[in-house]
C-alpha cells in the first residue's frame, strides 16, 4: 500500500478531513509545538484537518482560531472558532486579533499552498510570498515565546525566507514530515521562540537599574522589557545586549570612553 493511500486511508478511519492532519501531528512530535491551554492560529485552515490536531493537541481550556477564504464547516467534536476571509485584508487581521486577545497567540501554523501551474520556478515563488503573509500575520499575533509553522517549497529564495525568520526567533529548524507525499518539494519552517524584543545584540542604552534579580545582578527595563546588566539600583549607566531571550536578555557594562 502507498503511503498517499496509507495517510489517507488513516484519515478517513480516525476521523479527520484531511490526510495532512498527519503531517502537523508528526511536525509536533518533533519540535513539541503544543500545550494544553494555548492558544492556536490555524491560516489557510480549510477544510479543517489542521484545526482538528491542534483542537486535541490544546484541549478545552485552550483557543484554536482558523482562517480561510473558504467555508469551513463546524468541527462537532471541537470548539474551534473560523474566520472567513483573506488574512492579508485589515477586516480580517482585526477578526483575529480580537479573536486571540491582548495575550496574543502561542502558536501561529500555515499550511497554505499557490495554485500550482507546474512552472516550478513560479510555483516556489508563489509559495514563498505565501509563506511571507504567513510570518507578517505571525510577527502581529504571536505572544513572546511563540512558534511558528509554515510551509514553503523548496528553491532558490527559501534561504533568504530562512534568514528572515531566523532574525524573529530563537532557533528554526527545517521539518519534512513523513505524511508528505514522496513527489513533493514542500519543506515546513518551524520557528521557535518568538522574540519580541525592542533591542538586538550589539545595541547599546542607557538604562537604570530599578531591581535586584535573584543572584544579585540588576534588573533594568526598555518598554517594558527586561534586561538583566551588572549595576546596583538606582544606578544609571550605558550597557551593550549581548544575549536576547524571548522574554529577557543580557547586557554588559559600557565604559563611558567607549560610548562616546
Amino acid at each position: 500500500m502507498s503511503g498517499k493511500d496509507d495517510y489517507y486511508n488513516r484519515s478517513k478511519q480516525q476521523g479527520y478531513r484531511a490526510r495532512s492532519a498527519y503531517k502537523l501531528k508528526q511536525i509536533d512530535e518533533e519540535a513539541d509545538l503544543f500545550e494544553r491551554g494555548d492558544t492556536v492560529v490555524d491560516l489557510g485552515a480549510a477544510p479543517g484537518g489542521w484545526l482538528q490536531v491542534a483542537a486535541e493537541a490544546v484541549g478545552e481550556g485552550g483557543t484554536v482560531v482558523g482562517v480561510d477564504l473558504q467555508r469551513i464547516d463546524d468541527l462537532d467534536d471541537h470548539d474551534v472558532e473560523t474566520i472567513r476571509g483573506d488574512m492579508t485584508e485589515e477586516r480580517t487581521r482585526h477578526y483575529l486579533r480580537e479573536a486571540v486577545d491582548e495575550g496574543g497567540a502561542d502558536v501561529v501554523v500555515s499550511d497554505m499552498a499557490p495554485n500550482m501551474t507546474g512552472e516550478y520556478t513560479l510555483d516556489h515563488a508563489r509559495s514563498v510570498h505565501l509563506a511571507r503573509q504567513a510570518f507578517d500575520t505571525a510577527d502581529e499575533l504571536l505572544a513572546s515565546g511563540g512558534d511558528f509553522v509554515v510551509k514553503v517549497f523548496q528553491g532558490d529564495d527559501l534561504d533568504a525566507f530562512r534568514d528572515d525568520v531566523s532574525e524573529a526567533f530563537q532557533y528554526v529548524r527545517t521539518v519534512s514530515p513523513p505524511a508528505s507525499r514522496d513527489s513533493s518539494s514542500e519543506v515546513y519552517l518551524v520557528g521557535k521562540g518568538y522574540t519580541r524584543s525592542p533591542v538586538a545584540e550589539g545595541d547599546r542604552v542607557d538604562v537604570t537599574v530599578e531591581e535586584e534579580g535573584d543572584e544579585g545582578d540588576g534588573i533594568a527595563y526598555v518598554d517594558g522589557y527586561t534586561l538583566f546588566v551588572d549595576g546596583d539600583v538606582g544606578e544609571t549607566l550605558s550597557v551593550e545586549v549581548t544575549d536576547v531571550k524571548p522574554r529577557f536578555a543580557f547586557a554588559e557594562r559600557v565604559d563611558a570612553d567607549e560610548s562616546d
